[in-house]
């Protein structure tokens, strides 16, 4: 089979053809119908070869943490749950134990022995969705997609799923009369304005760097929006009445924006980190509004993985998305680090 591997630090993905992989007690093989293009794997991609060692990612490694396909087999046992072959999924990628405190709560993205017993998502460790088959580590990692289009719909998994998760939390804060920012309107960010228009009462102001981004933020629902430059925190202060923002979601995380989402955070304001930017912000008494909260999340709850794709199954939440096939995959992480992808690359087998 075809897969898209990452084989050489520092060195582009490349397509090469590998064995179908056969399936083990409890383990499940999809054929693979999409698998999403994260900026997640540009950042793995972009670490120095001792970084990469250290980290302890594998060479050569399929990519892929955003997966959907359909069941092709199933190893021994791995039907127990109802799983048939044929059944259309998607893949809740943070794997984890299944076991810990954590991971009983379907919170596997917070498994606390993932580590120590060397379970790794699938793309990010593990052999991912960028190929023509791949391997799912127990039925609890599969979640049915129905009818939804696996194309349209599988960075879900991660770009839905993650804003998702990050939102959820801050909803008690975000009732009418109150303000959310976004700052980043890209693979996360726009899914996470929808997320915000769909659950909350929230006025929601969106900060990007040029008219072209804002414009998608427009199209997807923001109420405002606002060049991330200068003058646009004094901006935000303006529209809440010189109070600040409810919550503020940083989908960039990088040196200017961290410090940038902190200033406008209100009193009680959550502030949550999203994207992984490498920016950080020192604060302490006085250099931050009273009570306010500040999080960096990872992924998302299992349970939360079906919320979002029932959202999308409401037409509540539409990812715009770039299609690739896995020929093509190379390309697709080229123009991923050039900034050229409007929403989601979707690689199709």
């Amino acid at each position: 089979m075809k897969a898209l591997r990452y084989v050489a630090v520092g060195e582009a993905p490349e397509v090469v053809d590998i064995p179908i992989p056969k399936p083990g007690p409890g383990q499940i093989l999809l054929k693979v119908t999409a698998g999403g293009v994260c900026h997640s794997d540009d950042y793995v991609m972009g670490l120095s070869e001792e970084e990469y060692t250290a980290a302890g990612y594998p060479l050569p490694m399929t990519l892929g943490h955003e997966g959907a396909g359909i069941i092709h087999e199933l190893g021994e046992g791995a039907g127990a749950g109802g799983l048939k072959v044929g059944d259309a999924v998607a893949v809740y990628g943070p794997w984890g134990c299944g076991y810990c405190h954590n991971c009983s709560q379907g919170h596997e993205n917070y498994c606390t022995n993932a580590q120590a017993l060397g379970i790794t998502p699938p793309g990010l460790g593990t052999d991912g969705s960028m190929a023509e088959y791949m391997i799912v580590d127990d039925a609890r990692h599969l979640v049915p997609l129905g009818d939804l289009d696996p194309i349209k719909n599988v960075s879900l998994t991660d770009a839905g799923l993650t804003p998702y998760h990050a939102i959820k939390r801050s909803l008690p804060k975000l009732g009418a009369g109150t303000y959310a920012v976004v700052i980043g309107s890209g693979g996360l960010g726009h899914v996470g304005i929808q997320i915000l228009k769909a659950l909350s009462g929230a006025t929601v102001i969106v900060l990007d760097v040029n008219d072209e981004k804002l414009e998608l933020a427009k199209h997807v629902g923001a109420d405002i929006t606002l060049l991330s430059d200068e003058d646009a925190a004094g901006k935000i202060l303006e529209i809440t009445g010189g109070l600040g923002a409810n919550a503020v979601f940083d989908f960039v995380g990088a040196a200017p924006t961290i410090p940038l989402a902190v200033s406008v955070a209100g009193i009680e304001a959550d502030v949550t980190v999203v994207g992984i930017g490498g920016g950080d912000v020192a604060f302490g008494f006085g250099s931050i509004n009273y009570d306010v909260a500040v999080r960096i999340p990872y992924w998302g709850y299992r349970n939360e993985l079906i919320e979002i794709l029932d959202l999308a199954r409401a037409g509540k939440v539409d990812v715009e998305i770039q299609q690739y096939s896995l020929d093509e995959g190379p390309r697709a992480y080229a123009d991923l680090a050039s900034g050229s992808i409007r929403g989601r690359a979707v690689i199709v087998p």
